[in-house]
């Protein structure tokens, strides 16, 4: 039976990529994504499947597809904009919209949370400095990418995708929380040298709403999902 890993709210696939390239079966799930498919010489693969994660049924039908499957591993960033206390200063606009909007962001992340439980794997669900901590559960772990950072080998410290945004081997800060569940394992650090602590350079490059800008600011730091992998592979 192929060994799943499964991630939600994942558009770059950076999260699965280690398990793909040692032959998992991997599926990430994103309103952008088109179906592709991308195959790895380990055996492995990521399906990048299209999904609105923000309904229920879709969540429920994820959960009757892979119920009997050997999913090895869970995964999810759930949309942090209406969390992060980085925006607090939209918030009491948003909430004169809609009083509930901070409790249906909150949903969306237990789900996920609860998809994993169901399907009995090990898993963390993944968001900035944010309300989840006061509206779900005060998080489990917290890190910063640099932290992770020396998992990358030296001939990949540059980023594949966006190196002009993001230092090389992570060396950047961004206080990230973890919820975690199922016997999870939190890695062992592999900490490189921070410049301008709490001053990282894409987040200084990307300002606005655009979907690239939320996509680069929520790319998973290659090192701390290596690290991941390496702590978790083994879990069942």
């Amino acid at each position: 039976m192929e060994k799943v890993v499964l991630s939600l709210y994942d558009f770059t696939g950076e999260a699965v990529k280690p398990w793909a390239q040692r032959g998992h079966a991997c599926y990430c799930f994103d309103i952008q994504h088109d179906g592709r498919v991308e195959h790895f010489d380990g055996g492995g693969s990521i399906t990048y499947r299209k999904a609105d994660l923000h309904s229920i049924n879709t969540i429920l039908n994820i959960q009757r597809e892979f119920e009997g499957s050997n999913v090895m591993f869970g995964m999810g960033f759930p949309v942090c904009t209406d969390l992060a206390v980085s925006g607090a200063a939209h918030f009491k606009r948003k909430r004169e919209a809609n009083p509930d909007f901070q409790w249906q962001a909150a949903t969306y992340a237990i789900w996920v949370a609860d998809l994993f439980e169901a399907l009995g794997c090990p898993y963390f669900v993944e968001n900035p400095v944010s309300v989840l901590a006061t509206l779900w559960r005060k998080p489990d772990y917290s890190f910063h990418p640099y932290e992770y950072g020396g998992w990358i080998p030296a001939d990949q410290a540059e980023h594949p995708r966006w190196a002009e945004y993001i230092a090389p081997f992570d060396a950047y800060s961004k206080k990230t929380c973890l919820w975690t569940g199922n016997g999870f394992k939190m890695p062992i650090k592999a900490i490189v040298p921070c410049q301008n602590f709490g001053k990282s350079t894409q987040h200084s490059k990307l300002g606005g709403k655009s979907m690239k800008t939320k996509n680069i600011r929520s790319a998973t730091p290659r090192g701390f999902a290596l690290a991941v992998f390496h702590a978790n592979k083994g879990i069942l």
